[in-house]
């Protein structure tokens, strides 16, 4: 299955974090999906997993294994160095609180933060705790920090999900991105085989949610 994705104009090499203070907050299946997409859409993107839980690395080699295309690599966090990472279009880093080292370097170099928050109250404190560590890296230029819901719940009658958005949408500091990604099966079912979730299903919700987020994350990718 091939995903068509029109190109628009690359406005610059853009180092993007994605990541957060707690585990299980989705960041290594969103970095994933970005890279499939990015990939797709003819863009060079280079794939830094910082994290030493090494989920984004183990779904590569799924991926590799499995001769999906487009093929993607990955690096450990040995090459974050600001010359390495600017060696392509877009640069995407997952990186976890297990390695606090690598998490201040990276977030030293990086243009930018995408912060994937759950939908509930701790989740909100452990976002403003990140942003203080963001705050505390000293650089001349403070990266810009996105934020946005992730696994939220599909049943309306469910209320967390939205009052999380709307304590998020009030964090000074963290620009709201709109789109949300819900709590879908799908998400982890692509996942496990090493496939970004619209090419396992290219017409589902879970997709349209993604390439809703994609477009909001990178808006100049795309017209």
């Amino acid at each position: 299955m091939q995903i068509c994705v029109e190109v628009g104009w690359n406005e610059g090499i853009m180092i993007t974090i994605i990541g957060s203070l707690k585990g299980g907050s989705g960041k290594s299946t969103l970095t994933f999906n970005l890279a499939v997409w990015l990939a797709l859409a003819e863009t060079r993107v280079m794939l830094v997993d910082a994290d030493p839980q090494a989920t984004l690395t183990d779904v590569i080699a799924v991926r590799r294994e499995e001769g999906f295309q487009p093929s993607l690599q990955v690096h450990d966090q040995r090459i974050l160095r600001s010359e390495d990472l600017r060696d392509a279009d877009e640069t995407l880093i997952d990186v976890g609180a297990s390695d606090m080292e690598s998490m201040r370097l990276a977030l030293s170099l990086c243009d930018r933060v995408v912060v994937p928050v759950p939908p509930s109250q701790a989740d909100i404190w452990s976002t403003q705790r990140y942003m203080q560590l963001i705050a505390s890296v000293e650089r001349e230029t403070p990266p810009e920090i996105l934020g946005f819901i992730n696994r939220g719940d599909t049943h309306h009658a469910v209320q967390e999900t939205n009052e999380t958005a709307s304590a998020l949408v009030a964090l000074p500091g963290i620009r709201f991105i709109k789109p949300r990604l819900s709590q879908r099966t799908v998400f982890r079912r692509s996942f496990s085989e090493g496939l970004a979730v619209f090419e396992l299903d290219s017409r589902g919700k879970a997709a349209h949610e993604f390439f809703a987020l994609a477009a909001a994350i990178y808006p100049a990718i795309i017209r």
